[in-house]
C-alpha cells in the first residue's frame, strides 16, 4: 500500500496507509471466506466506472497475486477445512448428532458448514429469530433476479439464501420447542412492517386483519426525546424503575456514546450497569496516557500538552505523588503567567532554580523531555521503542518502585496492544510522528476494556451481538435513528457496490440486514421501550427505517395503539423533566456596588486603570481589594496584548538603536522587525502576519518619523514614573512608551496603539492616559527626565487606517487632569462610595463587551439600567 501511495500520491496521503492496509486485508479475507478467486476480480467490467475503480482493479490483481504466493491464512484455511469436511461427510456421515445453533449464516464459509450439517442424517440447524409469519410471496421477493438485487437488508434474507443452498422451502421449517412467544400478535405486526420494499402494498390487504394490536402494543413504549441527553436520562430512569421492581433490564444499542451517557446518568443512584463492551482502550487511563505521550514525539512540547501529561494519574505514580502534583501546579502557574508556550529543559531549570526543593523533580522532568525525538520519519520499530521508553520514564517512580501503568485490566489490555504493535512493527515501514499517533489511536479504539468493579446483576448494556443470545424482563432499544440503527456502511476504497455485486461478494446491505434481524428479535421481548432523540447537536435526526415502518403501519391500522405507545413515552419524559427541575428558585442577583473599608482599598493605580475606574469600578475592586486576577490561558496564543507588546518593541528598538541613514531605513526596519519578532513571537504564523502588518505601515511610519525627529529627538523609551496623589493615599504610576525632547527642552509624549486611537469624546470623558502622563512628567515623577514642560502628546496608531493623533498640551490642561484625578480618587477614599459594576462601559453586549469580572458580578441577571445595591463588605 505504501508503494501504491508513493507511485500515485493523488490517491490518499501517506497517513492513510494503515487504514487502507486494514481495509485491503479485510477485503482479501472476505474474498477467501466467500470463495471469490482472483479471476472474479479480473473479469469485472469497470468500463462504465471512474478511473479510480480501474486503478483499484489493477492494484487488487497485484495484491491477490502476492497473497496467493504465500501459505493460506486463517479465512482460507477455514473455508478449505469446511469444504473438506463437507466432502467427507457426504460419503461417510458421522453417527453422532451434530448441531449448529444460533447462526444466521451471513458468512459464506459459515453457510457452507450449516448446509453440510443440515444434510447429515443426525444433523440439525437451529436458526435464531426465524419469522414464521412471512408469506410465501414475501419469501420469494428476498432473492435477486436479473433486474433486481437481492434484498440483503431484510432480516430474513440470510435464511432465504440458506434455503436456496439446501433446496428446501421456508414452510419446511419447524419450531424447535413448544414454548410460546411472549407476544405472537406483536411478532405478526413486526413481520408485516419489515416486509421487503416491493411487497409493502400487502400492508393494505393484511394490516386490517391483524388482531390483538392493543394487547401487543400495551407493553411497548415509544420515547421521542428532544435530545441525546434527555434520551439517556429517560433510559436511566427506566432501568432504575426495573431495579426497584426487582426485574432484569437490558439496554440494547450500537451507539456507544449513548451507553456512556446512560451509565453516567445511572451513577447518581449508585447503579453500575454490566456493560458487555466496556469502553474503548483509548478512553481508559493507560490508553489516554500512552496517547498523550505519543503526542509529544517529534514535535515541540507545548505547555498544554506537558501539563496535561503531568497531571495524568499514571504520571509519576507511587510514592512522591503529592510533591509531584505540587510542583506541577507551581509550574502551571508560572507557564500561564510567564510562558514560554514551548517550554524546554532550559526553561524548566530556570524555573526550578528559584526554589531548592524543585531540583530532584526538575531533573526527572528534564530527563524525560530529553527523550522526546526529533521530527521526521523513522522505522516503526524505532518509533514504538522510543514511545515506550518515554512512557516508562514519565510513569516511573523516583524511589524505584513499580509504576501503575501496566496494572489492572486496562493496563494489561494496553500492554497487550503494545506487545502486538511491537510484534508487527518490523513490517510497518517508515512512519512520521503524526502517522504513528493516528495508528496508535486506531489500534486503541479497536480494543475494549471491561470495568473490573462489580456491576449490578440486573442492569445490562448489550451490543446487538450479545442481545441475540440473552433476554431480560425489560428490553430497551436505544438510539433508533438512521445512521445508528442501522449504522452506515463503512466506505470501501477498493470496491464499490456494483463491483461487489459482479464479483459475488457481500454487499453493504448485509450489515443492515443483520441489524434488522437483531431489531426483529429484540422487539419481541415481553416489555419493550423504543427510544430516539429528535435532534442530535444542531440538526434534526431521521428515525430508524424500521421504527419508521412500524409507526407508519400502526398509524394506518391502529392509531390508538401508536398513541398509547407515545403517551407512555411522554410519561417517561415527564419524569425526566421533574428530575431535572431545580428544587427551588435561585434568587436573582442585583447590581453590585460593594463598599470595602477605606484601609482595604487600593493604594496604587496605573494611568491605564483610571479609565477602568471610571467605566467599571467593580473591576478595580475585584482586582485590588479581592486580589483576583484572571488566570492566564494554558494554551498561549498570539492575542492582541502580545501583539501590542511585540509591535511596541519593534518601534522602540528601531527608533532607539537602528535609526539609519535615509536610503537604508526601509531595509533596516524590515530587518529589525524580523529580529524582534523572532524573540517576541514563537508562533511562525503570527510572526508572518505581524510582520506583514508592520510592512504595510512601514512607509507611512518612516515618513512621519522623519517629521517627528525634525522637531524633537527620541530620548526616553518605556520610562516609568510614580507620584502620590495628595489627600487620597493613592500613588499613581505611569509608563510612557516614548518621550522626545525638543531643542527648547520641552517633552513630547507618544503612545503606540496597534488599533485605532480613542476618539476625542472618549479622551475627554474616559481615557485620561496622555494628560496624566504629561502631569506626571511636569511633576518630576520620571526620575531620568526630571521636571519637564510638556509641549505635545499624541497617539501613533497602526490600525487598519494608520494615523497619528497629536495635540498640544498646556499646563492648564495637565493641572485640570490632575485635579480631576484627585477628585475621583478622593471620592473612593470614603466608605460610603461603592465600586459600581459596569458604570459607563462603551459596549453593552457582544464579545467586545465581555469584561474579566462580569461573571463575578453576575452580570446577565441584571442590566445596566438597574440601580445599584450598595453593600458594606469586609
Amino acid at each position: 500500500v505504501l508503494g501504491l501511495l508513493d507511485s500515485q500520491p493523488d490517491l490518499a496521503p501517506r497517513s492513510a496507509a494503515y487504514a487502507l492496509a486494514d481495509s485491503l486485508a479485510a477485503l482479501l479475507d472476505e474474498m477467501q471466506g466467500e470463495g471469490v478467486g482472483p479471476e472474479a476480480l479480473a473479469g469485472l467490467d469497470v468500463s462504465g466506472l471512474s478511473e479510480h475503480w480501474e486503478r483499484s482493479q489493477r492494484f487488487l490483481a497485484i495484491a491477490q497475486d502476492y497473497i496467493a504466493k504465500g501459505a493460506p491464512d486463517t479465512e482460507a484455511r477455514q473455508r478449505l477445512a469446511i469444504e473438506k469436511l463437507a466432502k467427507s461427510w457426504a460419503t461417510t456421515p458421522p453417527e453422532h448428532t451434530v448441531i449448529v445453533a444460533g447462526s444466521t449464516g451471513s458468512r459464506g464459509a459459515t453457510a457452507l458448514l450449516m448446509a453440510a450439517v443440515a444434510r447429515l442424517p443426525q444433523g440439525a440447524v437451529i436458526l435464531p429469530g426465524f419469522d414464521f409469519d412471512m408469506t410465501t410471496d414475501a419469501w420469494a421477493r428476498l432473492g435477486g433476479t436479473e433486474t433486481r438485487a437481492p434484498a440483503e437488508d431484510h432480516p430474513q434474507y440470510r435464511f432465504a439464501r440458506l434455503f436456496e443452498m439446501l433446496d428446501v422451502r421456508h414452510d419446511a421449517m419447524q419450531a424447535w420447542d413448544d414454548q410460546p412467544a411472549p407476544h405472537p400478535a406483536r411478532n405478526r405486526l413486526i413481520s408485516l412492517a419489515l416486509r421487503p420494499a416491493p411487497t409493502t402494498d400487502q400492508w393494505l390487504r393484511e394490516g386490517p386483519d391483524l388482531t390483538d394490536l392493543d394487547a401487543a402494543s400495551a407493553t411497548v413504549s415509544l420515547i421521542e426525546a428532544p435530545g441525546p441527553r434527555e434520551e439517556a436520562v429517560a433510559i436511566a430512569l427506566a432501568l432504575r424503575g426495573a431495579v426497584e421492581d426487582g426485574r432484569s433490564a437490558a439496554l440494547i444499542t450500537p451507539d456507544r456514546m449513548l451507553t456512556r451517557r446512560v451509565a453516567a446518568a445511572l451513577d447518581r443512584w449508585g447503579i453500575e450497569p454490566d456493560d458487555s463492551a466496556g469502553r474503548p482502550l483509548a478512553l481508559s487511563p493507560p490508553g489516554r496516557f500512552l496517547l498523550q505521550v505519543a503526542g509529544l514525539l517529534g514535535r515541540k512540547v507545548t505547555s498544554e500538552a506537558l501539563l496535561a501529561l503531568l497531571k495524568h494519574p499514571l504520571t509519576l505514580s507511587g510514592n512522591g505523588r503529592g510533591d509531584h502534583l505540587r510542583h506541577s501546579r507551581d509550574l502551571e502557574l508560572h507557564l500561564r503567567r510567564y510562558g514560554p508556550p514551548y517550554p524546554t529543559a532550559t526553561d524548566i531549570a530556570r524555573w526550578a532554580a528559584k526554589k531548592d526543593d524543585r531540583a530532584a523533580w526538575s531533573a526527572w522532568l528534564k530527563g524525560a523531555l530529553a527523550q522526546v525525538q526529533a521530527a521526521g520519519a523513522c522505522a516503526l520499530s524505532a518509533r514504538v521503542a522510543a514511545h515506550l521508553a518515554l512512557a516508562e520514564r514519565f510513569a516511573s517512580c523516583p524511589d524505584g518502585g513499580e509504576s501503575e501503568l501496566w496494572k489492572e485490566k486496562a493496563g494489561a489490555e494496553a500492554g497487550a496492544a503494545m506487545a502486538e504493535l511491537i510484534r508487527e512493527a518490523p513490517h510497518g515501514g517508515s512512519v512520521t510522528p503524526l502517522d504513528y499517533l493516528a495508528l496508535l489511536r486506531t489500534l486503541f479504539d479497536a480494543r475494549e476494556v471491561r470495568d473490573p468493579l462489580r456491576p449490578h446483576p440486573g442492569v445490562m448494556i448489550w451490543g446487538t451481538l450479545e442481545a441475540r443470545v440473552q433476554g431480560a424482563d425489560l428490553v430497551i432499544l436505544g438510539g433508533l435513528n438512521d445512521g445508528i440503527w442501522p449504522q452506515l456502511p463503512a466506505p470501501d476504497p477498493w470496491m464499490n457496490r456494483a463491483m461487489r455485486l459482479q464479483a459475488g461478494l457481500l454487499l453493504p446491505e448485509r450489515r443492515i440486514g443483520l441489524s434488522a434481524h437483531d431489531f426483529q428479535q429484540a422487539i419481541a421481548a415481553r416489555e419493550v421501550v423504543l427510544t430516539r432523540s429528535l435532534r442530535d447537536g444542531e440538526a434534526e435526526t431521521v428515525p430508524s427505517r424500521w421504527l419508521n415502518r412500524l409507526t407508519t403501519l400502526l398509524d394506518g391500522i391502529a392509531p390508538e395503539a401508536l398513541a398509547g405507545m407515545r403517551a407512555r413515552g411522554q410519561r417517561q419524559l415527564a419524569l425526566v423533566s421533574a428530575l431535572e427541575a431545580p428544587g427551588k428558585e435561585v434568587p436573582r442577583a442585583t447590581r453590585p456596588a460593594p463598599r470595602p473599608p477605606v484601609a482595604a482599598r487600593p493604594k496604587r493605580l496605573s494611568v491605564t486603570e483610571i479609565e477602568t475606574l471610571i467605566r467599571d469600578p467593580y473591576a478595580i475592586y475585584a482586582r485590588h481589594v479581592l486580589g483576583l486576577r484572571p488566570l492566564d490561558p494554558l494554551r498561549q496564543s498570539p492575542d492582541a496584548r502580545l501583539r501590542g507588546s511585540a509591535l511596541h518593541r519593534v518601534f522602540e528598538v528601531f527608533v532607539r538603536d537602528d535609526w539609519p541613514v535615509a536610503q537604508d531605513r526601509a531595509a533596516v526596519f524590515r530587518t529589525t522587525t524580523g529580529t524582534v519578532l523572532e524573540d517576541e513571537a514563537p508562533w511562525p504564523a503570527a510572526r508572518l502576519a505581524w510582520a506583514a502588518r508592520l510592512n504595510r505601515v512601514a512607509a507611512w511610519f518612516l515618513a512621519g518619523e522623519v517629521d517627528r525627529q525634525a522637531e524633537a529627538q527620541p530620548t526616553f523609551f518605556e520610562l516609568k514614573g510614580t507620584l502620590a496623589v495628595a489627600d487620597t493615599g493613592i500613588d499613581l504610576t505611569g509608563k510612557a512608551d516614548r518621550i522626545d525632547m525638543t531643542p527648547e527642552g520641552r517633552a513630547v509624549i507618544y503612545d503606540y496603539k496597534t488599533g485605532s486611537p480613542p476618539s476625542k469624546a472618549q479622551q475627554a470623558h474616559f481615557n485620561k492616559q496622555l494628560p496624566l502622563l504629561a502631569a506626571l512628567a511636569e511633576r518630576g515623577a520620571y526620575g531620568a527626565l526630571g521636571r519637564a514642560d510638556v509641549a505635545r502628546v499624541g497617539y501613533i496608531a497602526l490600525g487598519a487606517t494608520p494615523k497619528t493623533d497629536i495635540r498640544a498640551m498646556t499646563r492648564d490642561e495637565t493641572a485640570a487632569a490632575w485635579h480631576g484625578l484627585a477628585a475621583l480618587l478622593g471620592a473612593y477614599s470614603v466608605r460610603t462610595h461603592g465600586y459600581l459594576s459596569r458604570r459607563a462601559i462603551d459596549r453593552e453586549r457582544g464579545r467586545e463587551a465581555e469584561r474579566d469580572y462580569d461573571h463575578l458580578a453576575r452580570f446577565g441577571e441584571w442590566d445596566s439600567n438597574e440601580p445599584p445595591t450598595p453593600e458594606d463588605v469586609g
